[in-house]
């Protein structure tokens, strides 16, 4: 065996030459007498391999420890290796020895082998070693000490299994608790408490597994541990987050006390389960009981306000902000950005962020989003350059607040622009991104960049597939062969491209192979097909055929409406009239429709009649607008439009399309 004394020299050598440069003499001496010691073990070395007793354990532990000492870490693993017979003390050494010369990677190896051979090294000096390395933050590293310290106690009683549960959860590995959890209580008979089912029950939720849920619930109740107001809570979040809010609702009743968090779940789980009414219902239940509302809780009241466009309502709870000394709070600020932006009160949202001392890139996030929601794309790039001047770095949901921005403007220059910032962040491959991506060109009706964009889409979905899909049939290229999870784009593209019997053609294969996965949403656009192409009776007798538990939106009726405007179809028209205002009595689009119907026909003061409606109801009017790029900049115009500075360019464009529209429907006509 050769030992490379002369590294190990070089090592003493290189100190000698250190110590006497800076004229620290006393550590000379003490360098030189290490090195006189040094050849004289090498030397020791030597006589031990010519003697035969290397093959003692003993013997070869110490030359391992003086060359480990030494720092020639090359040796110390030949003398390791060499070793016939090795104990624990044999690897204990030469784990510390990888560990000192910073040889993480190796030493957590060895430290498995030594696992695997039945020896038991120091955990708790190797958790040290982890940590100082970086490798404690690999989810396996920590399930495997996590499970030798666990090993290692002789005695397990409920809080040594609780610590093993929660810490299979937080490190993600919900099925690794599940089953510590049925080992357990199953083949050590362990009883569990409280602790142990509020992690088991995050464990449920992790894997948003609903039907084990309810059988640990179940567990809970026979235990007698359903009155646990932890348990009760987690359990509520429990089933909030698995979309089933009645059995959350009845866990939340039967808790016997309650407290602020109680009520934040509860609330939190009909947002997150869009069940806005009974929020609302809720709130005023917890007010009479006398708990005041903390961030959590008028976060989830502004959800409320910003799914119902509710401005005065955003005002009071940003006056109960105030009151609370929440303002300085992220979660509040930026939801109350959102809140008012999704209010159409773009100025006070900035007014809000500009009063921020040092917006988070969530707070820059936000008021991206909002500048793209109220159509004012050029300020919301503005502002994503802004951010290079602050100490943020844009982050994934930046990027495509900023993709979905360069889509409202339809300008393909800054769509390449910001595709180039994705390549730059290495996330032109992240299905999110570039599902975002293609859906830009798409708005800016660039579908083969869309499909460029597609393709490099390392693992696709569902949305990328349906994203694709509805580009394509957005853009006049409705000719696809979808699968049957994205039979809705392709209805949606046939709608687009006028192809009815390609579109019977694909909802009847549906409805024969997948059935069971029809639903409202691919009947309405079937309506709205056969609405478009003037079968104003088919449509009706579609709808009269929607399966029981299903019942026509405002889209099927309004669809219906329009065509009877196309068509003048007054008997039909006044049905659908009344089912469209009774589904959406506040949204202004109906009552244009239905005005329109009306004046089509010529009933003016039905039509007038209709608008001084939707006034007294406090209905607003938000203007339709167009898009028309121009010398490579995208020019808006609303309807009706006579002072726009272009509006003789585009006025008789606008006209001939109109006429080549009507032309093209009377070819289509069938009768």
């Amino acid at each position: 065996m050769r030992f490379p004394v002369v590294s190990s020299g070089a090592n003493f050598c290189r100190k000698l030459k250190e110590s006497s440069s800076r004229g620290r003499w006393k550590e000379v001496l003490s360098h030189y007498r290490e090195i006189k010691q040094s050849y004289i073990k090498l030397s020791v070395h030597s006589s031990v391999v010519k003697q035969g007793f290397e093959s003692f354990t003993s013997v070869g532990n110490s030359v391992m420890d003086f060359y480990a000492k030494s720092g020639a870490l090359v040796s110390t693993r030949d003398v390791f290796n060499c070793m016939k017979i090795k104990d624990s003390v044999s690897w204990n050494i030469i784990l510390h020895a990888h560990f000192n010369e910073g040889a993480f990677v190796e030493g957590f190896d060895l430290f498995i082998q030594a696992r695997e051979d039945g020896f038991e090294p120091n955990s708790s000096r190797f958790h040290g070693y982890l940590i100082q390395s970086g490798l404690w933050s690999l989810t396996s590293v920590q399930n495997s000490l996590l499970e030798n310290l666990f090993d290692e106690i002789p005695e397990r009683d409920v809080i040594s299994w609780s610590v093993m549960i929660r810490g299979y959860v937080h490190s993600d590995d919900a099925i690794c608790a599940l089953e510590s959890f049925k080992q357990m209580v199953s083949e050590f008979g362990v009883e569990a408490d409280g602790q142990t089912m509020v992690s088991v029950l995050k464990g449920c939720t992790n894997l948003a597994d609903i039907k084990m849920g309810k059988l640990v619930h179940g567990f809970i109740i026979s235990r007698g541990l359903n009155y646990d107001l932890f348990i009760g809570n987690t359990l509520v979040d429990f089933y909030c987050k698995c979309g089933d809010v009645d059995s959350a609702v009845l866990a939340f009743t039967e808790m016997p006390c309650k407290n602020i968090v109680s009520w934040s779940f509860m609330l939190s789980g009909f947002v997150h389960n869009v069940k806005y009414a009974e929020e609302l219902t809720l709130f005023r239940s917890m007010k009479r009981s006398g708990l005041d509302s903390d961030e959590v809780t008028l976060v989830n009241l502004l959800s409320l306000c910003k799914f119902l466009g509710h401005f005065r309502e955003c005002k009071l709870i940003h006056s109960r902000v105030i009151r609370k000394g929440f303002e300085l709070n992220d979660l509040a600020v930026n939801s109350l950005i959102d809140a008012y932006t999704k209010c159409n009160e773009i100025d006070v949202s900035s007014k809000l962020f500009c009063q921020i001392k040092r917006p988070d890139i969530v707070s820059w996030s936000t008021m991206i989003s909002g500048f793209t929601y109220c159509g004012m794309p050029d300020e919301a790039i503005s502002l994503y350059q802004e951010i290079f001047l602050s100490l943020e770095n844009p982050n994934t949901v930046t990027l495509i607040n900023l993709l979905e921005a360069c889509g409202v403007s339809a300008e393909v220059g800054r769509s390449k622009w910001a595709h180039a910032i994705a390549i730059r962040m290495g996330l032109v491959s992240d299905v999110v991104v570039g599902t975002a991506m293609l859906d830009m060109y798409s708005k800016c009706g660039a579908v083969e960049a869309s499909k460029r964009a597609f393709d490099q889409i390392s693992t696709k979905n569902i949305i990328s597939w349906s994203a694709i899909i509805a580009a394509y049939g957005l853009n006049g290229h409705p000719r696809l062969n979808p699968n049957s999870v994205t039979i809705l784009y392709v209805l949606s593209a046939c709608c687009h491209g006028g192809l009815i019997e390609e579109g019977l053609s694909v909802f009847k294969d549906m409805a024969k192979n997948h059935k069971s996965e029809l639903k409202l949403e691919h009947y309405s656009c079937l309506v709205d097909l056969l609405a478009r192409s003037g079968n104003v009776n088919n449509a009706l007798e579609l709808i009269k055929c929607i399966p029981f538990g299903m019942k026509a939106g405002p889209s099927a009726w309004g669809a219906v409406l329009s065509a009877c405007r196309n068509y003048e179809d007054r008997e039909v028209s006044v049905g659908a009239i009344s089912r469209v205002l009774e589904m959406e009595p506040s949204s202004y689009a109906g009552y244009l429709l239905e005005s329109n119907v009306y004046a089509s026909m010529g009933s003016w003061s039905d039509a007038s009649g209709m608008r001084c409606l939707m006034n007294e109801r406090g209905v607003e009017v938000v203007c339709g607008y167009s898009l028309v790029r121009m010398n490579n900049k995208a020019y808006t115009f609303n309807a009706g439009d006579k002072y726009h500075p272009l509006s003789r360019t585009f006025g008789p464009v606008v006209e001939q399309l109109h006429s080549c529209m009507r032309m093209d429907m009377g070819a289509r006509l069938p009768f």
